[in-house]
């Protein structure tokens, strides 16, 4: 193998497996002498690879950590295995998978062959996730569009329904996506509207990243977090929920199976706990994590949430007695 830059890539690929390289197999594996392996080791050196070398007679080469993040090399599979786990990940917008997993996953569908990206497509088609029902299901090709153009600077231009089922069409300088576990959404400055504004990811259809370049604007809140930005206009948009409920399990109980977001319960007794919080997450989402605890519990608080508890119970229990006894035998 004599062009040297296929061969680097090569051998860059064969020291990214979880093992040591002898010389003389690299040599033989790349069709080139010992001399020129050794020389081609220097070469990953200096591009930043820390590659490691043992000596003895049976010594080699591997790949060990190091102080910053080379590019990989990723294989056919490997790749279509990433990319559809960050796919499920990210359109799921999975507690915990955050704007970093989309950019990543923008940057490798960036760089993919077409016939890689249809596997990655045909498999994300052909299966279909069991999800926990507390969040809105999202094309991660919207995902991946506003990422690219949230780290290139570009003008962003989408279709976008509002919650009263109001259709517009907006042109904005996207400035960061937001996940909060639940739901995506994007913070950006609305160019005819002439100011910064909140959008649900999953209410965005057809994204276009329009090519046009801007100097991104100061976020108008002191520390120029996006997070801060969308604490504050989720408040506008609807009250807190200062949220009283007293379980009747263990806290770890109930701990392992409540949202992060929601807070964490203080033990109340050996088989009992109480939570209280304040969420900005919508009153028919906090009732529903809370069934979803399994177990009996108690809402002290807010009236509202207490209502709606009350008022969903009666409507299951009419639900399970409305085909009334033996409705499922033949």
């Amino acid at each position: 193998m004599t062009d040297t830059p296929a061969r680097l890539l090569n051998l860059l690929s064969l020291l990214q497996t979880p093992r040591e390289w002898p010389g003389s197999e690299l040599a033989e594996r790349l069709d080139v002498s010992p001399r020129t392996i050794r020389r081609d080791i220097d070469r990953l050196r200096d591009l930043g690879y820390p590659v490691e070398a043992s000596r003895g007679s049976v010594g080699g080469y591997r790949l060990v950590a190091g102080t910053a993040m080379p590019p990989l090399l990723l294989d056919d599979e490997e790749a279509v295995a990433i990319a559809v786990g960050l796919r499920a990940g990210a359109g799921h917008a999975i507690e915990g998978v955050d704007e970093a997993s989309v950019r990543a996953l923008a940057k490798l569908e960036q760089v993919l062959p077409s016939r890689l990206r249809h596997r990655v497509s045909s498999l994300q088609k052909a299966t279909v996730p069991l999800t926990r029902g507390d969040g809105s299901t999202i094309d991660p090709q919207t995902l991946t569009v506003i990422a690219s153009t949230v780290t290139g600077r570009e003008q962003l231009r989408f279709a976008y329904r509002s919650g009263d089922g109001t259709a517009s069409k907006r042109q904005v300088e996207p400035y960061r996506l937001v996940s909060t576990g639940s739901r995506w959404y994007l913070v950006a400055y609305d160019l005819d509207r002439e100011d910064w504004r909140t959008f649900r990811v999953d209410r965005v259809s057809n994204p276009f990243a329009t090519g046009a370049r801007f100097t991104p604007r100061e976020l108008p809140t002191e520390s120029g977090d996006a997070a801060e930005f969308f604490a504050r206009s989720m408040s506008r948009m609807q009250p807190d929920l200062r949220i009283d409920v007293t379980f009747r399990a263990p806290a770890d109980f109930v701990t392992a199976r409540l949202p992060a977001s929601l807070g964490v319960p203080e033990s109340t007794g050996e088989h009992s706990c109480r939570l209280r919080s304040v969420s900005s997450d919508s009153l028919e989402w906090v009732a529903l994590r809370l069934a979803l605890v399994d177990c009996e519990f108690t809402a002290h608080g807010p009236s509202s949430l207490v209502t709606y508890l009350s008022d969903l119970g009666a409507r299951l229990t009419r639900a399970s007695s409305a085909a009334g006894p033996g409705a499922d035998q033949k």
